[in-house]
């Protein structure tokens, strides 16, 4: 399928590693100009070594301040995806100000912040755009020592309604995912709940953010698309 990226320009948050460091990877061999955006100057140098041309920027995106100093004067952009996310697991019992604060600083308010920017940039050109938020399956259900991030990407789904659309994965075999998912008796009470018996793959996900920043995927705004092998139609 013929996904029509070339010469466009892309913006991707959570750029150093993980999903965003394989989207920008993908959206730069399909021909898009991108600027990756991450809080880690040495993954950023190590992507640009990977991928020249790429436009990096390195800047701590629970900072609004210095978000907007920037992006502020990022340019045109024609797709975001809204990827950059911190997962701080603790009991509920546990849970304190700062983890929750942190949390919805980067998973939730600078998803606003970044949106804000380039959507005021494609409604003052007048230029069609799609924004992607890379959510989660957690969105929809409760699991152990995650209620505030399982809360940061339940607003985060309703947050979701415009040229807007939120891909919700499984577990993903990132670095992150590895940490978090390392311990075989934890992994097997998740892989018991998941009808095809396997975490999702990078790509996997990867694949549903080019569709979904392409125009093959006009028709579809607002939703929420599970990339969850079955997790949460059980």
């Amino acid at each position: 399928m013929e996904l029509s990226l070339a010469g466009r320009r892309a913006l991707v948050t959570g750029a150093g590693k993980g999903i965003g460091r394989s989207t920008v990877q993908a959206l730069h061999a399909a021909g898009a100009q991108v600027v990756a955006v991450s809080r880690t100057q040495a993954d950023l140098d190590s992507l640009v070594r990977e991928c020249p041309g790429v436009e990096p920027v390195c800047v701590d995106l629970g900072d609004w301040e210095a978000t907007e100093r920037a992006l502020g004067g990022v340019g045109p952009v024609d797709l975001l995806v809204n990827n950059a996310a911190v997962a701080l697991l603790q009991p509920f019992l546990e849970v304190t100000k700062e983890a929750c604060d942190t949390s919805f600083d980067v998973n939730l308010r600078a998803v606003i912040q970044v949106s804000q920017i380039v959507a005021r940039g494609l409604i003052a050109r007048g230029a069609p755009g799609s924004i992607v938020n890379v959510s989660s399956q957690a969105s929809q259900r409760a699991l152990t020592n995650h209620s505030v991030y399982c809360s940061t990407k339940g607003a985060l789904d309703m947050l979701t309604k415009i040229r807007v659309n939120a891909l919700n994965p499984t577990v993903v075999m990132t670095p992150m995912g590895q940490a978090n998912w390392s311990d075989p008796q934890k992994a097997k009470t998740m892989l018991d709940r998941i009808p095809l018996g396997k975490f999702a793959e990078v790509e996997n996900v990867v694949d549903t953010i080019l569709f979904l920043l392409s125009d093959r995927s006009s028709m579809t705004t607002g939703s929420t698309v599970p990339v969850d092998g079955g997790f949460l139609a059980t």
